[in-house]
């Protein structure tokens, strides 16, 4: 499981940004809701949720691991298990405590970062999106929106199921050409706190044992 979720806060989980809309179809539907979605996020300070993150293979998720997520602006900090991802607006930080590693990068044009929040911008021009009905996860009626991608980018589709009345992401699931499965279930939401100024700043000084590598 370590392995898996490595390899997924390292880039499996990345959305491609593919900049493609060939024949793209929108849902009008699913589009207003998603895009009521980002204005609820966008209007706050920050956001914090805890989430459990599932990967498996065949459409079967395997095994879970609890997560956190703070976001603020386009910055945002990622803990789960023994991994840290920091997003400072300007470079990306992985931090593995188990390998006492950090790779730092820039994101480029053909990616965006980890976080379930980027599909309510990446849908606009990768996937067809379709509205699918009502849907009950984890006790909370949701709205169950279903994306195509418009080109092929490893991606056979992506759920998304919303709580439209309180304008939240409660799960998605990422599903791959290959069958593997990954997924985020989202609780215990928090906007607009009193964060540490430097929360999403990487202190070279704190990992002065740990191999650091720029690429």
């Amino acid at each position: 499981m370590k392995r898996i979720v490595s390899k997924i806060i390292l880039g499996s989980f990345v959305v491609g940004a593919i900049g493609f809309s060939n024949a793209q179809k929108i849902d009008a539907k699913a589009k207003k809701i998603l895009d009521d979605i980002t204005a609820n996020y966008n209007s706050k300070k920050n956001t914090y949720f805890k989430f459990s993150f599932g990967s498996g293979v065949n459409g079967q998720v395997e095994k879970t691991e609890p997560g956190i997520y703070y976001a603020a602006g386009d910055k945002y900090k990622l803990k789960i298990m023994d991994t840290e991802q920091i997003f400072d607006g300007n470079k990306i930080y992985n931090i593995n405590a188990e390998d006492m590693e950090v790779t730092i990068a820039k994101p480029n044009g053909s990616s965006t970062m980890f976080s379930p929040i980027n599909y309510l911008t990446t849908y606009r021009n990768d996937y067809n999106v379709t509205y699918n009905g009502k849907k009950t996860v984890n006790g909370v009626s949701t709205d169950f929106i279903k994306l195509t991608p418009v080109k092929a980018n490893g991606l056979k589709y992506v759920y998304l199921f919303v709580d439209s009345s309180k304008k939240q992401m409660v799960k998605l699931e990422q599903h791959g050409n290959n069958k593997d499965v990954a997924v985020i279930a989202i609780k215990e939401y928090k906007e607009n706190q009193d964060l540490d100024p430097n929360m999403f700043v990487f202190d070279k000084n704190k990992f002065k044992n740990y191999i650091i590598t720029e690429l």
